[in-house]
């Protein structure tokens, strides 16, 4: 037998899952890209991999799926902690299986912008981090808990489900986010990645999943869509706004 058949990312494939299907036209099956990993299932590479495409592609939907599929809390962080303010979930993660890589961890941490408040409260509460003391993420910026979070949870071999980190950080903070995810991938971590942001998806060596009408599809960094659009305003800025703002 190989030695790398024991070298397996976390998540190895995803497919659907039999007994609990969704049916055609129910959502979020209506999504394209949904729809193509419930019919065709997907083949997670090792290291990092982003999903790219605009709001309502289907992106996040299936990054919040896989995380709770793996055991993360929907609402973010750890399997240990499943704290919840309000169920939104969508029905994706009861649809689909995972095929556990051999040997791989079971570490996971699923890194929500848009609940992280709550996930802070949650570790407040119960003491957090039992290896060492956990920051005040409260008393701190929105994109400081968010470098402080990858600092004292971003540090093993394991799964990573990431929903837009961009939207807390400035252009030299997803520099040091990219300089965790290449460290992950490099120790045998595998990271999952919703962003809109050119910058992060540059990162070398990770696999671009672009999302759209047209589903899912592999896609270089140069000639992404969001690539494109973003060299088209620093380029010329006035094109775009003189459309968008007169009249």
């Amino acid at each position: 037998m190989r030695s790398d058949f024991f070298r397996q990312p976390p998540v190895v494939r995803v497919a659907a899952r039999k007994e609990h299907p969704l049916d055609a036209g129910t959502w979020p099956r209506t999504i394209p890209a949904v729809d193509q990993l419930l019919r065709d299932g997907l083949q997670l590479a090792p290291g990092v991999t982003f999903l790219v495409g605009e709001n309502g592609s289907g992106k996040s939907t299936m990054v919040e799926a896989l995380a709770v599929a793996y055991g993360l809390s929907p609402e973010g962080g750890t399997a240990h902690g499943q704290h919840s303010t309000r169920t939104s979930e969508s029905p994706l993660s009861d649809a689909i299986t995972l095929q556990r890589g051999v040997g791989a961890g079971r570490w996971g941490f699923f890194l929500r912008a848009e609940t992280m408040h709550g996930w802070y409260t949650y570790v407040e509460r119960t003491g957090g981090n039992p290896r060492y003391p956990d920051p005040r993420f409260h008393e701190m910026s929105h994109g400081e808990s968010f470098l402080a979070v990858l600092g004292s949870r971003f540090d093993s071999p394991g799964f990573y489900c990431l929903d837009e980190p961009e939207a807390a950080l400035s252009f030299s903070s997803t520099l040091s986010l990219m300089r965790t995810l290449d460290d992950l991938a490099r120790s045998g971590g595998q990271v999952l990645c919703a962003t809109h942001s050119p910058v992060l998806a540059a990162l070398p060596g990770a696999t671009i999943l672009e999302v759209g009408p047209w589903g899912l599809r592999r896609a270089r960094w140069e000639d992404l869509e969001l690539v494109e659009h973003w060299r088209s305003y620093l380029a010329h800025p006035a094109r775009y706004l003189r459309h968008l703002l007169d009249g």
